[in-house]
C-alpha cells in the first residue's frame, strides 16, 4: 500500500526502513523509493497511442511544445512530472474518463497527482481557446460556404449551431440549477461548427436547466451577429429563433420548394450532430464528469481545443467514433421570438432563389 505521505508526485514509501519516513511518521525505518513510471511513447506504436491517448507520437510532441511554457516546472526537485508526463496523464483521463485512481495506476503516479495534473493541463488548454476556436472570417467564409453546399446543397451557410449536455455529479451549491429536462445534472454547452467539424464558437458555462435559445441570447456571438450581420447564415433546430442570420427549418412544409429546403437544411445541419457525437466518443470523459461545475467547464473547454487540434492535424478516428449523436431532447419547446418577420423574409428568399 502506498504511504499517504508521499514526497514528490511519484515517490512512494515502501517498508524498507528509512529515516525520512521515521521523521515523517514516527515509526520504523522505511526507505523511500521512486516508482518507475510508464513510458507510453516508447512502449506503444502510433496506432496504439491513438487508441489509448487519442493522439499519435508527433501530435503529443506538438502538444508538449505548445504547453511547455504553461506547464514546465522551474526545477526537477522531488522528480516532479515532466511536461510530457503531465500531458499523457491528462490525455489518458480525457480519453477514458475513468477514476483518477485507475489513471494513476496505469501511468505510475498517485491519485492526487492525477487530480492536480488534469486541473493544470485543462486550465492551460482552456487558456488557448481564443487561438484555436474562432469564427470564420474573410477567405474562410467562402470556404465554409463551399463545404456546406457540398455537404447538403445548402447555400450561403457558414455554420451549424446546437447545444449538448455534459453530465456532471451533483454540485454542492445551487444544485437545482444544473438539473436538465431529463432529470440529470449537466452543463449545457453551445457549439457552432463548420462542415469539416471544426468548432468555430463555443460557450461553456451554463447550467443544464437553461434553454438553448437562452444560452444563445446570453453570449457574445449573438450580440456580434445581431449588430454586424455576417456574410452568410447559421443553421439551427427548432429550439432556436428564426433570425436573418439563423435559419431554422419549416415546421410544416406546404410546398415542394419548402420540402427541398428542409431536406437540404437537415443534411447540412447534421454536421453539428456528428460533431457532438465525435467529441464525446473521442473524449469519453465528457459523457460523465465527477467534478464541480467550474472544473467540468475547464475540462470540457480543454477537450474542445484538443478536438480542433486533432481535426486540423488530421488525427484519425476509430471507425465507431464517427457516428452521429442521437438528436437532442425532442421535448424541448421551440424558441419564442417576438419579431421573426425579417428571418422569415430571408428564409423565403432563399427558398425562392435556390429551391
Amino acid at each position: 500500500m502506498p504511504c499517504s505521505h508521499y514526497c514528490g508526485i511519484q515517490l512512494l514509501c515502501v517498508p524498507q526502513n528509512c529515516c525520512a519516513c521515521d521523521m515523517l511518521h514516527g515509526r520504523g525505518y522505511r526507505q523511500r523509493v521512486y516508482v518507475e513510471r510508464t513510458k507510453p511513447l516508447e512502449q506503444y506504436t502510433t496506432e496504439e497511442l491513438y487508441v489509448r491517448f487519442r493522439f499519435g507520437k508527433a501530435d503529443i510532441e506538438y502538444l508538449v511544445n505548445l504547453l511547455r511554457p504553461k506547464l514546465q516546472h522551474r526545477t526537477q526537485r522531488s522528480h516532479g512530472l515532466s511536461v510530457e508526463e503531465q500531458i499523457l496523464i491528462a490525455l489518458r483521463f480525457y480519453a477514458c474518463g475513468t477514476f483518477y485512481q485507475v489513471v494513476g495506476d496505469y501511468m505510475g503516479v498517485v491519485k492526487s497527482a492525477v487530480c492536480d495534473v488534469v486541473r493544470d493541463v485543462s486550465i492551460a488548454l482552456a487558456s488557448l481557446a481564443n487561438e484555436f476556436v474562432s469564427f470564420p472570417k474573410d477567405n474562410q467564409i467562402a470556404q465554409a460556404k463551399r463545404s456546406f453546399f457540398l455537404l447538403g446543397n445548402m447555400p450561403n451557410t457558414i455554420g451549424a449551431i446546437d447545444c449538448t449536455h455534459v453530465h456532471i455529479q451533483a454540485p454542492r451549491e445551487n444544485e437545482w440549477e444544473f438539473i436538465n429536462r431529463k432529470g440529470r445534472h449537466s452543463i449545457n454547452v453551445q457549439l457552432v461548427c463548420d462542415a469539416d467539424l471544426i468548432i468555430t464558437n463555443c460557450v461553456v458555462k451554463w447550467p443544464g436547466s437553461e434553454h438553448d435559445a437562452r444560452i444563445l441570447r446570453g453570449n457574445a456571438l449573438y450580440r456580434d451577429l445581431q449588430t454586424n450581420r455576417p456574410d452568410g447564415i447559421i443553421l439551427g433546430d427548432s429550439a432556436y429563433p428564426l433570425l436573418p442570420w439563423l435559419m431554422t427549418s419549416f415546421l410544416t412544409a406546404n410546398t415542394l420548394a419548402q420540402a427541398r429546403f428542409n431536406t437540404a437544411h437537415c443534411r447540412a445541419r447534421c454536421a453539428i450532430e456528428r460533431l457532438n457525437g465525435v467529441l464525446k466518443r473521442r473524449f469519453a470523459c465528457l459523457n460523465y464528469l465527477r467534478a464541480e461545475p467550474q472544473k467540468a467547464c475547464n475540462i470540457t473547454l480543454a477537450c474542445i481545443v484538443l478536438h480542433n487540434i486533432a481535426t486540423k492535424r488530421n488525427v484519425p478516428l476509430c471507425a465507431d467514433n464517427d457516428a452521429p449523436e442521437p438528436l437532442g431532447d425532442p421535448n424541448q419547446p421551440p424558441a419564442f421570438c417576438q419579431n421573426e418577420q425579417t428571418g422569415r423574409a430571408t428564409r423565403d428568399a432563399i427558398v425562392r432563389h435556390y429551391f
